[in-house]
């Protein structure tokens, strides 16, 4: 692969990563805190076998639940915007060199052995 390629490859994707970040950070900060709680207390309820109360154990457990739904939710933004941003940096190349008009395999010469 030219040098070329993998730099535009390598810009698509750290701007789809910084577009990933401003996304979750507008949209998916607040989902990822409700859904991370939520779930935490839904599995303790279910493994106590009923309502459960505000204890220690169960507030320092809903906050980890939390700080666990952020967490998956940022890296999921993440890794989704540099897809998205590496798929169109690619074929913005494809169709960049089919305008151009260059072969891909511009890079390999023909040598004659005699």
């Amino acid at each position: 692969m030219k040098d070329e390629r993998k730099n535009t490859l390598r810009i698509g994707r750290n701007i789809g990563a910084v577009l990933g970040v401003i996304v979750f950070l507008i949209f998916g900060l607040l989902p990822g805190f409700y859904f991370g709680s939520y779930g935490t207390l839904v599995i303790l309820s279910h493994l106590f076998g009923g309502p459960v109360e505000p204890g220690t154990i169960v507030r320092i457990l809903t906050v980890v639940g939390a700080v666990l739904g952020i967490f998956c939710i940022g890296a999921v933004s993440i890794v989704v915007g540099s897809v998205i941003g590496t798929t169109i940096a690619y074929a913005t190349d494809v169709v960049g060199s089919l305008i151009k008009g260059r072969p891909e395999t511009a890079e390999t010469e023909t040598v004659e052995v005699k």
